[in-house]
């Protein structure tokens, strides 16, 4: 019986050294030894979570398990061979089950079991665990869906756990497969063609901001009015977009520099200085979108202020020439309400009033009213509300 004691070392042929114990027939262990046991007892599985494993020898697929015990008791039965284990949004004891057998850190189990984490790459003894954020564009919505993941890469052993939609791993797998020169080179040749299925889903969404932020442009000068709200949401997801592309630039260059220290095949590194060359691209047009949109946004305040500035003064010559018609009206409606005063006075009926029986009493009261009517015509015009 063969107990895997540890992940330490590497063999001759660059897999993780299984250290065994097997006891010949003519031992016999003495009474007082206690019955053997596997070293690492499997935890219970939630198969659903539980994509795609297989393991792999000279880049050739030689194994398919159905589950993660499957996979630990094969894996130690075949010697060189790899294993890619991938998950979706795991359990925790699914995930305590591979950190028991691969001897993952724990650090890199809890950030793998919480997600939200930034990208970023941590080495743990000779394990690398890499956080990954990758992107695809919805056409129908007109948005940028974000999913992260997880990648643990070991000495023989390469685990993907996937929080949301993207990346299409299976595709990196048929891919790895459709190529056995470079599956050959091991976990590190796993780990490019994630990064480099990761980088590659960047571009239909580059292209599909471009497409907004130009239809974005053609708004703003129409005056379409829900503008404004697509500017900031579309805002929004550039700095989540620069949130998963600008550490990527860091992380390569220094993967590449420990794929250097650690003499990784040439080859494998031309792949990834290309990646690299690719995330460059990626983050330097997702800086320029975010400043394309922080200008539109400018743009889009002052022509709305102007919008606003005319409306205001064209409300404001409304309420001027209202001011003006008011004038003349009150001016009219004063000039009438002048002889009105002086008829309303000498049309009351009382006997004793001394300009009843004058005989210059009328021809004066007319005067009296065609003198205010005149006067109050001439001072409204002086001051130009008539």
């Amino acid at each position: 019986m063969t107990r895997r004691q540890g992940r330490a070392g590497r063999n001759e042929h660059g897999g993780a050294r299984r250290y065994s114990w097997r006891r010949s027939a003519d031992q016999t262990p003495p009474p007082s030894d206690p019955p053997t046991a596997p070293a690492t007892a499997p935890a219970p599985q939630d198969q659903d979570t539980v994509v795609n494993a297989a393991l792999y020898r000279d880049g050739v697929r030689v194994a398919t398990p159905e589950t993660l015990t499957d996979t630990y008791r094969q894996l130690r039965e075949k010697p060189r061979t790899m294993a890619w284990i991938g998950l979706a949004r795991p359990s925790d004891s699914e995930l305590k089950s591979l950190a028991a057998e691969f001897d993952l850190h724990d650090l890199a189990v809890e950030d793998a079991l919480e997600a939200h984490q930034r990208p970023k790459l941590e080495r743990y003894g000779e394990t690398l665990f890499v956080v990954l954020r990758a992107a695809r564009y919805l056409d129908a919505q007109e948005e940028v869906d974000f999913g992260e993941l997880h990648v643990f890469v070991g000495p023989d052993f390469v685990i993907t756990v996937r929080h949301g939609a993207a990346p299409d791993l299976s595709a990196v797998r048929g891919r790895m497969e459709a190529t056995p020169d470079l599956l050959r080179l091991g976990p590190e040749a796993v780990l490019y063609a994630i990064l480099d299925a990761v980088v590659d889903g960047y571009a239909p969404v580059v292209s599909g901001v471009q497409n907004d932020v130009d239809e974005i442009e053609t708004e703003v000068f129409s005056g379409a009015p829900a503008v404004s709200r697509r500017i900031y949401e579309l805002s929004r997801e550039m700095v989540e977009f620069q949130r998963a592309t600008r550490p990527l630039v860091g992380m390569l260059h220094a993967l590449m520099a420990g794929f250097a220290k650690y003499g990784t095949d040439e080859e494998l590194q031309r792949y990834l200085r290309d990646v690299a060359d690719h995330v460059t691209h990626t983050s330097e047009r997702v800086d320029s979108f975010r400043q394309a949109l922080a200008d539109i946004l400018t743009v889009n305040a002052t022509l709305v202020t102007q919008q606003q500035n005319a409306e205001m003064r064209a409300l404001a010559e409304a309420g001027f020439e209202q001011n003006e018609e008011i004038k003349k009206i009150s001016s009219w409606a004063a000039i009438l309400f002048a002889p009105t005063l002086v008829g309303t006075v000498y049309g009351m009926n009382f006997d004793h009033m001394p300009e009843l029986h004058w005989v210059l009493g009328y021809p004066l009261s007319i005067a009296l009213m065609a003198t205010v009517c005149v006067s109050l015509y001439f001072i409204f015009k002086r001051r130009d509300w008539l």
